[in-house]
């Protein structure tokens, strides 16, 4: 036990800062569409997914923006804007109408510079790396945390803020106590956040064997967007049309992605595959119909990110997200003062020879 103590502690140590800045920029990300509707007017009104209405926005986008829009997420009942992507690792919000009405880098407004933060620290595919690991690391603090204070259960109390942060005592006690009572969600957090970063090792862990279908090939030609998006919700009426994403290069179809009743992703995880030459679909991924484990680990974003189960869990995710936070601090702070007393003592002990 005292070898998996100290290694707790150690392993807290080097992760803390990290879990720290995650469990922060993770709960303002709760709060990203609260924060689009307060700072872009028009993300106030609600948009009608209906084909016509964002085919019409997407051909006014692509107009605005010839070659280089990558991807747009679209608006809906509850967020009046969509969201851009162009090659360039811009992004943007366009209106209803497909008005572009910002377009920026991400790290020059809030809520992009929050995202990058989150998902990769401001550092690219190693800030990615890190974030991933230290996601697995954390649902691997929480599983230790728990093992060490199972055998001093009788030593948890309703305090989760220190009364003082200069006395290591309070501070273990406050990180023990609110350990016990988010060991949950925290867990499912890390765990999922690290499984997100690592999708490829985690899809083939999950689902042995499944390959991720290819797009088909398709023709080469210009696209009359309300055609083929119609085209994409015929093929699963019940579904709301989420995405869209012209040919990525030619002889590449359009790609739809919808969401189905019963998906837990936000945008879905259905994907339609249209020929930009006669709007005609020529290949669909039904996301209810994947393996067992694919559909598993399209559950782990929304999870993540507090996309399911309405308001009650983005308030859980939100007040995880500063849980982890302070579990990271206090963990750290404690751990400081030990080494300081550890130093004086040995400096002490010196003095007296």
């Amino acid at each position: 036990m005292g070898v998996l103590r100290t290694l707790h502690a150690w392993a807290g140590a080097f992760l803390a800062l990290v879990l720290v800045a995650l469990g922060l920029s993770g709960s303002l990300l709760v709060l990203r569409d609260p924060w689009v509707k307060l700072t872009v007017l028009e993300a106030r009104a609600g948009i009608a997914p209906t084909p016509q209405a964002l085919g019409a926005a997407m051909e006014s986008i692509e107009a605005q923006a010839p070659g280089e829009l990558r991807s747009v997420v679209f608006g809906g009942p509850h967020l009046g804007v969509h969201r851009l992507y162009f090659a360039d690792r811009q992004l943007g919000y366009g209106a209803a109408d497909g008005r572009v009405l910002a377009r920026f880098a991400p790290e020059t407004r809030i809520e992009g510079w929050v995202f990058e933060l989150h998902h990769r620290l401001l550092a690219g595919e190693t800030g990615e790396t890190i974030v991933g690991a230290a996601g697995i690391a954390g649902a691997v603090l929480v599983l230790t945390g728990a093992i060490v204070w199972l055998p001093a259960w009788r030593s948890f109390g309703a305090r989760v803020w220190p009364r003082t942060v200069t006395k290591r005592a309070d501070l273990v006690g406050a990180h023990r106590n609110l350990g016990v009572v988010t060991a949950v969600p925290v867990f499912v957090l890390c765990l999922t956040g690290g499984a997100i970063s690592f999708h490829e090792a985690t899809q083939a862990l999950m689902a042995p064997g499944v390959e991720a279908p290819k797009p088909p090939k398709a023709g080469v030609g210009e696209v009359d967007w309300p055609r083929a998006l119609a085209a994409a919700q015929g093929a699963f009426p019940d579904a709301v049309i989420r995405t869209a994403a012209p040919p990525a290069r030619p002889g590449a179809p359009l790609a739809v992605r919808l969401k189905q009743p019963g998906e837990w992703h936000p945008n879905g995880r259905t994907v339609v595959y249209v020929d930009p030459v006669d709007e005609r679909v020529i290949g669909a991924v039904d996301a209810r119909a994947l393996a067992p484990g694919m559909r598993a680990f399209n559950s782990f974003y929304p999870l993540h990110a507090g996309a399911v189960g309405g308001l009650a869990y983005e308030t859980v995710v939100f007040l995880s997200g500063l849980a982890l936070a302070m579990l990271g601090g206090f963990g750290l702070w404690s751990f400081l003062l030990k080494q300081a007393r550890g130093r004086r003592r040995a400096t002490a002990a010196q003095a007296a020879e």
